[in-house]
């Protein structure tokens, strides 16, 4: 406590001396001022330097009552406490107008030695209270923000980014905040400001829940610490089965408890459990979603083929995005198409549509006919489903195509002329109304056939002929490799990291 900075304010030299050292003998750090004015530069100039001040009331340029009114009012020192000294004033009047205009504490004169210094300690506990008060308070809010913060970030990374920048912004100085990832692998945002970088810790032995320790800097070397600098580190455990996470600041910025610290390393605790289920769930998801779809390309003379399935990135649940590419016959049979909606209950229907539109194409129907045989099976055994498909029988020799629609998105052609889309029109799968005819055309050799879902040209704040007009633009020049053609589109049209749903591309060229 008596440790203070406390500025005496007086211009009587005699009583500033006995002032000052009465305040000096007791530990305190005393600086001086002659008047008011001066005082007030000094507050001015030394702003967070000074802890109290001793002002006397009758003053050369201006009451010491004014002198209190504009520290109180100072939007930068208005919370520092002020003690009234006069041997002038001391009516009821002048000690009621002192602390109605700001002041503290107010001593008459005579002052005792042990009054003075009794009346400095209570003044400063109560204003360090206040300060310890006030921290807390706009630590808890900044506390509120992080939490936020980091229950908004839609990937481990960004979590712990956002968990290190709001523990900066709350205890300031170098931090480090870690966590393992559900492969296992330990990510840190550590610094000053943070960045995210991997970092080998091994550390299991944390019981479920959360603590709080000093520890030496040495142990968190991923971290250049001040010199003299220790490491509070808090440790959060929900689970046995999980490892705990790791949140460690200056040791000199806390507070007995380390009641924001503690709250932090919880809050980050639950949002990377919330994060590591959901990215266990979204593997197992994507894992099912490519068990149902084609892993591997036939071969076929004649025509280079790629594909490209990516799933959506901001659900955990499986798609109804699929696409075949058989050989049947000495015909290459293609299809692509869309079931209605994100979940188990759609991958299902999805794949007894594949498996529905190769068992009718197997026994030699054509496009247009196996369209109308697996819309009578949907109409029969999923009477409340509704999907898309885009069918295409292609001779590799001569290039001619027999192609039929079931309200998919129409087939890109590339390389014969201006780039082009083929309207093959039909109603959806699950709708009982007539279906045109084939179309029938022939692929010109080097020319390139994209056929797509709506993931990759659909947008929810743009009309869909906006993403049909970039990708026409994209396809103008084709790759000759394929495979890299369909990754520029999937990045070029559908390349945010958080895409709203499954994108399925099939190109294929006529050599």
């Amino acid at each position: 406590m008596n440790s203070a900075a406390i500025l005496v304010v007086d211009d009587s030299a005699t009583k500033r001396y006995l002032l000052v050292s009465w305040l000096s003998r007791a530990g305190f750090e005393v600086r001086e001022a002659e008047s008011g004015g001066a005082a007030l530069e000094y507050l001015a100039a030394h702003a967070g330097e000074v802890d109290l001040v001793v002002l006397d009331v009758k003053l050369p340029d201006m009451s010491g009552f004014e002198v209190c009114e504009r520290i109180k009012t100072d939007p930068v020192i208005g919370a520092l406490p002020v003690v009234h000294v006069s041997a002038h004033a001391v009516d009821v009047v002048d000690r009621t107008q002192g602390l109605n205009r700001g002041a503290d504490a107010y001593l008459v004169e005579p002052i005792e030695p042990d009054e003075l210094i009794a009346t400095a300690q209570a003044v400063l506990r109560y204003y360090r209270a206040r300060q310890r008060a006030e921290s807390l308070a706009e630590r808890m809010v900044r506390l509120a923000e992080t939490t936020l913060a980091i229950n908004s970030a839609s990937t481990l990374s960004a979590l712990l980014s956002a968990a290190a920048d709001g523990a900066h912004r709350i205890f300031g100085g170098p931090v480090v905040v870690l966590a393992e990832t559900s492969e296992g692998e330990c990510l840190a945002a550590a610094g000053d400001p943070p960045t995210m970088r991997a970092w080998s810790f091994h550390e299991r032995d944390v019981a479920v829940g959360s603590l709080v320790r000093t520890d030496d800097p040495a142990a968190w070397d991923v971290v250049d610490w001040p010199d003299g600098e220790t490491v509070a580190v808090a440790a959060a455990r929900l689970r046995p089965d999980r490892p705990a996470v790791f949140v460690g600041v200056p040791g000199s910025s806390q507070t007995p408890g380390f009641p924001v610290l503690r709250q932090l390393a919880q809050a980050v605790a639950a949002a990377v459990e919330a994060q590591r289920s959901y990215d266990e769930e979204h593997r197992i998801a994507v894992t099912l979603q490519r068990s149902l779809l084609q892993s591997r390309l036939p071969d076929v003379p004649g025509m280079h083929l790629a594909m490209r399935y990516e799933p959506a990135g901001a659900q955990t649940e499986v798609g109804g995005d699929f696409y075949e590419l058989t050989m049947l016959d000495g015909r290459l049979l293609v299809a692509i198409g869309d079931v209605a909606g994100h979940s188990l209950h759609a991958a299902t229907v999805m794949a007894e549509l594949r498996h529905a539109v190769r068992a009718y194409a197997v026994e030699g129907h054509p496009p247009g006919a196996v369209i109308r045989l697996v819309n009578r099976f949907m109409r029969t055994v999923l009477p409340e489903e509704s999907a898309t498909l885009c069918l295409l029988a292609i001779d590799p020799g001569s290039g001619s195509v027999r192609m039929a629609s079931a309200g998919h998105l129409p087939p890109l052609l590339s390389g014969a002329g201006p780039v082009r889309f083929l309207q093959a029109r039909g109603p959806l799968l699950g709708i009982n109304a007539e279906r045109p005819d084939d179309l029938e055309f022939v692929l010109p050799r080097g020319g390139t056939l994209v056929l797509y879902t709506d993931g990759l040209v659909e947008r929810r704040d743009a009309d869909i002929d906006v993403g049909l007009d970039a990708l026409a633009k994209n396809a103008e020049r084709v790759d000759g490799d394929l495979d890299d053609f369909c990754q520029r589109l999937l990045v070029r049209l559908a390349g945010t990291e958080q895409q709203a749903d499954d994108v399925a591309i099939v190109a294929l060229r006529r050599a």
